[in-house]
Formats: structure tokens, sequence, C-alpha cells
């Protein structure tokens, strides 16, 4: 009889288990602790919508769009897609559930998102990101804030070595006109670009700014900076947004290559990168990006709604886990060692683990083996406290300095 081959893990996905789960855990929780501490309310969103609200909010020609996205069609013969990003979907459900009521609105999530690329170093087809918005909020504080928040998660997540990279898009017409100086400029070089630039000239010549290829970076250099184009308003509001980063305590420099393609960004745009040399950077190599966002003033207007100030930031969970390292699952306080198997000692084994968890204590039993390698398995395993139960008695096994309050409940337990 042939044996049946166990089916395998789908390329770019993982099993997440031990001290990775609990790296990825504690991600996860400083992250609802910080979001709280800021007051963003907490949103769920479908982990699928109709494919149009990614391909008209992200853009037809980005590569996300293009390449990437787990698009399907469903029994209904309509077009579904796998949520590659979380922007898209918040703006979705601001504007189909009324929620303009309550701008401005300051949001917080994290879960799974799917992208079809090539899996690498912290990089996967189903990966997990926090994501945190405002939205309605037109004023330069609003950046600052989120900035500062993010900047406080990465702190109290222990990730160090990291500067905030920071840079202006300008308003509407600050950036229409660099843009079109950008057209020119590159134009008269296109011959010489790489082909993914040549392509971007006609649909996204911002994008040529951050290209790695060296037949671009060359001419990247002398190409018009945007601080030539900046409105009265747009110079305002980034040194409204800069003298709030410094008055906050937040490290930042000047990035006047950080840019965002897409048409309805404005203003401010952002990445958290390692510093050279660092711990971080060692351990992320190429992928050097741990969070990053803008403002996308324009975005609700591209799905249908009216103009809407806003901005928000994302940052990989995985990546931020590896940041984090390996985390050891934390002891029980106390160990319940059920010493032999009769009822009785079954009972008040249970009786006292039900207590103790009321309790708001971490309680563990153990109830296999001999009774001594019970005992010897509860002293491997660092508990503050050993209680075990038999159908003689009970007892107390302490080691050190033992909370009172949960002394006080093992000796009424006793």
């Amino acid at each position: 009889m042939s044996k049946t081959k166990t089916p395998q893990a789908i390329r770019g996905t993982q099993d997440i288990f031990g001290a990775q789960a609990e790296a990825f855990a504690f991600v996860v929780e400083t992250f609802e602790r910080v979001r709280k501490l800021y007051r963003f309310r907490r949103v769920e969103m479908p982990v699928f919508e109709k494919t149009e609200v990614f391909s008209r909010a992200i853009g037809e020609t980005t590569d996300v769009v293009s390449k990437e996205m787990y698009s399907f069609e469903d029994r209904g013969q309509e077009s579904l897609t796998l949520r590659p990003e979380f922007t898209a979907g918040i703006a979705r459900a601001y504007l189909t559930n009324g929620w303009q009521q309550h701008a401005p609105l300051k949001v917080g999530t994290h879960g799974p998102l799917f992208r079809y690329e090539r899996p690498q170093k912290g990089r996967y087809r189903q990966f997990h990101q926090i994501d945190a918005e405002i939205i309605g909020a037109a004023e330069p504080q609003a950046d600052v804030e989120l900035l500062a928040m993010a900047d406080q998660l990465l702190k109290e997540l222990g990730i160090e070595g990291v500067t905030l990279h920071l840079n202006t898009l300008g308003d509407g017409d600050s950036r229409e006109a660099w843009r079109a100086a950008l057209v020119e400029y590159f134009s008269a070089v296109k011959g010489k670009l790489s082909e993914d630039s040549q392509e971007r000239l006609e649909k996204n010549p911002l994008r040529i700014l951050d290209s790695k290829d060296h037949r671009d970076r060359k001419f990247v250099a002398d190409a018009p900076k945007i601080d030539a184009f900046l409105s009265d308003e747009a110079t305002a509001f980034f040194d409204a947004v800069t003298s709030g980063l410094d008055a906050a305590g937040v490290k930042w420099m000047r990035a006047e290559s950080l840019v965002r393609g897409l048409d309805y960004y404005r203003h401010t745009a952002f990445e958290f990168i390692p510093d050279e040399g660092s711990a971080a950077a060692d351990a992320l190599g190429s992928q050097s990006t741990i969070l990053g966002g803008g403002r996308y003033d324009g975005l609700m207007e591209s799905l249908g709604g009216a103009p809407t100030p806003a901005v928000g930031w994302a940052a990989g969970i995985e990546r931020l886990a590896m940041l984090v390292g390996e985390r050891v699952e934390a002891p029980a306080d106390v160990i319940v060692v059920v010493e032999d198997d009769t009822p009785n000692a079954q009972s008040h084994a249970w009786f006292v683990l039900s207590t103790l968890r009321d309790e708001g204590f971490v309680a563990e039993m153990v109830a296999t083996g001999s009774p001594r390698k019970r005992y010897d398995k509860a002293v491997k395993r660092g508990a503050e406290a050993i209680f075990k139960c038999s159908s003689d008695g009970h007892g107390l096994s302490a080691d050190g300095n033992i909370d009172p309050r949960l002394a006080e409940i093992l000796d009424r337990l006793n």
C-alpha cells in the first residue's frame, strides 16, 4: 500500500511557533497598548474586497495591482481580491459606513495581507501588518501624532538604532510643478535610464528618484528638488511637522529622494530606517524599511468620496518580530502537581487551578508520569510556587520571596 503524501505549506507562507510566535505576539500586544495610549480606535476589516477598491486606490499601473494581487472571481462572477494592504479598505469603509461623523477619525488595526511576490527574508506572500490612520485631519499635528506614536512603538519594542527619514511632497500645486520639472529633466537623458525608469517617466516620474539602479542613480543627484517648488503653505506645513517632531523628541533626518509615486499623496512622506552598522540593519539586510507611510489627501476622491485629508503608516509584524528577537514564554506563577490519580486529588487540583486563574495568576497542572517525575517537571518549569495535591492532603513549595497576594491565596487553598 502506498503511503499518502503529506501536503506541504504553500511557498511564501509560514507556520509560526514557540519563541517566534511569542515575538510575534509581543509586537501585536505592544501595538495594542500604544494604540490605546494615543486613543486610536480598533477596527476590523474584511480580508477581501471588490477588486476595484484596490485598483482604484492603489493604481492600475502599480506592481501591486498589475502583478502581485490575489484576485479571483466568486460564484456570482464578481471580481474579488485578498487585501494587499489596509489603507484602501479602511478608506472604503470610511465612505460606505458613514464614519465621516467621527472625523477626525483615528483608527488602528492588524492582521494578514496577501501579495504574490518573490519570498525573501522578512517578506512573505501571506504576511501581517500593524496599521494606524488618521482620517479627516488636515493639520500637521496629525502627522506629528502618528510619527510620535510610531517612534514610541519602536522604542517600547526595544528596537534601537533607527532614524525617521522624512520628506515633503508639497501640496497639489507644488507637486504638479515638481513633477513637470522632473519629466523635463529625465526626458533629456531618457535613453540612458533603466528600462523601469523609462516606463516610469510616462506614468510615475517621482518613482525614478528612489530607483536603486546604478544607471539612474547618477542622474538622480542633480534632479530638481521639491524645495524649489514648494508654496508658502506647503513650506509652513512641513516646518510645523518638523518642529513638532523636535518638540516630541523624535529623531529625524531629511530624505529628499523619499517619494510616493501616486498622485493622491501630499505633504509628508516618511520611513523609519535602521542606522548603518546598527544591529537592526544587520538583521534586515537589504530589506531596510521598518515602518513607513505618508499623507494621502487625494485618496478618498479616487473611491468616489469628497476630498478628505488623511495620513497613515503601516509596519510588517514579521519584520518587527525579527528585530525583537526570540522571546521565551513567561513561566507560570504556580504549577499544580497532582501527586496521585485519585478522584480527590484531581478534583482539588482543578479547584486550585480555577481559583488561581480567577485571581489573575498564571497556573498550570502536571498530572502525568510518576510522582517523582511530576515534581521534577514542575521544578524545571521555573514557577514561583509549586502546589501539591494528593489524597493525603495538600502542600506548598515556594522558593525565594513569593508575591504576598499569591501567598495569601495559596495559604487559603492549602
